[in-house]
Parts: structure tokens; sequence; C-alpha cells
């Protein structure tokens, strides 16, 4: 199976969801279409996104920092949303992590916007009773503690259903369709990337979020094997949904 997988910030790879995909033996076809960078031609100076989803079994979009709608800066984020639309017009599984499921509700017309807080961290998330009978979500733990970077949320769009909430950031988790799953949590990371991440912003968090920097490393150790084990059920259920 191929997969495409588009990365919209370097520093934010695939992780454990794309290690799940490639233990399943799916190719994973990445492009980073803001920097100019795929895995297919690593050497060329463009990475032109498909123009639509032919040879491709499902599609992953990743997370990065820009809002959603920036298409000033980030002009390729307008073809992402055409993508993401023409995978789900095909029936074709989609999975949307953190800005790529802000991306999901832009695609189908929902409104993205600041949050009133930026969430950082391993954070609990309750799945809601919609997710009992979901092919990706349901008989996991009612409760996930799973890490968290965004200032974003989204309002869900017409037809979604809302699968997993949170304590400051209501949601979560939504499906729309058969098979387009969004996630605002960052459950792919790894521990590098993770320490990546929080290096890149200390002394943002350090000013700003000071709790969040003295309880990060715990936060890790604590739950990161639980958040590891539900990125590979979410990944591989998923990709159980290939048509």
């Amino acid at each position: 199976m191929n997969i495409l997988c588009i990365q919209n910030d370097l520093r934010t790879p695939p992780g454990l969801a794309g290690l799940a995909l490639i233990e399943a033996g799916c190719r994973l076809d990445v492009i980073a279409p803001h920097d100019g960078w795929s895995s297919r031609q690593p050497a060329a100076d463009t990475a032109p996104l498909p123009a639509d989803d032919a040879g491709y079994d499902g599609l992953m979009v990743l997370g990065g920092p820009m809002h959603a709608g920036n298409d000033r800066d980030y002009p390729a984020l307008a073809q992402v949303a055409g993508l993401i639309r023409r995978f789900t017009a095909a029936d074709k599984p989609v999975l949307g992590i953190c800005l790529g499921a802000q991306l999901i509700a832009r695609a189908f017309g929902a409104r993205v916007y600041p949050h009133a807080i930026t969430e950082i961290g391993f954070l609990p998330l309750d799945l809601l009773d919609a997710a009992a009978g979901d092919p990706v979500l349901g008989g996991l733990a009612a409760r996930q503690h799973v890490m968290q970077w965004h200032e974003d949320t989204f309002d869900l769009p017409e037809g979604a259903t809302l699968l997993m909430t949170g304590e400051t950031c209501r949601h979560q988790a939504f499906r729309i369709a058969r098979a387009t799953y969004a996630f605002q949590c960052h459950f792919e990371v790894t521990a590098d990337i993770a320490r990546e991440w929080m290096r890149g912003r200390a002394q943002w968090v350090a000013e700003e979020r000071p709790e969040v920097l003295l309880d990060f490393e715990d936060g890790l150790h604590r739950h990161l094997p639980q958040a590891a084990r539900f990125a590979v059920d979410v990944t591989r259920r998923w990709l159980e949904l290939m048509p």
C-alpha cells in the first residue's frame, strides 16, 4: 500500500505513526511542500504535491507551527486541503495530526481559530460514547494521556462525529465520512521528537508556561509508553480501513 505523507514542518516527522505503517509493509511517500523536500527526490529543489489521489491508498497529514489558513506564507496549504477532500471523496482513508486535523476541519468548511491557551505536554483526553463503536478507537482505554502542542483549535465540520475531548480543548478527535480521521494531539511523537520541540522553544516555555517545563520529563516517562501503544493501535486500525 502506498501512503502519501505530507510533512508540514521538517521538525515534525511521522514518528511512531510512520514506523507503524512501514512495519505493516506500507510505502511512505513523504513530501514536505513548504521546505521543498521529498523522500522520492531528496536532492531536488522543489517538492510539488500530486494533483490528485492517483497511485495512493491513503493520506496522512502531519503537524506544523503555521496557522491552517495562512495561505499567504504557505500557499501549499490550500492544495493540501484539496487533497484531503479528494481522498475523502474517493473513500480513501485520511489521517490528520494536529495541523493535519485543523486542515481537515478547514477542508470541510469549519472554522480554525486561536485557542484560549497553548496546550503543551502529555494531557488527559477522554474517548466519548461515539468512540465505542468506532473502527479506530473502539475498545481502547477511555482515558489517554497524549502529547499536545498547539495554539489553535477548530469547530466541527458539518456531519463530523466527535470522538475524543479534553479538559481545556473540547474538539480533540473527529471522524468525517467513512475513514477520514482528525486528531488534535501528537500521538506520533517519540521521546526524541518531543524533547527536540521543547529544546527549540525552551525559553518561551520557561517564560510563559514554567509549570510545563518543570513537569515535561516526568510526563514523558510516565505517559509515553502508553501513548506509544495508542499511536500504534490507532495507526494500524486506520490502515485496516483501506478499501
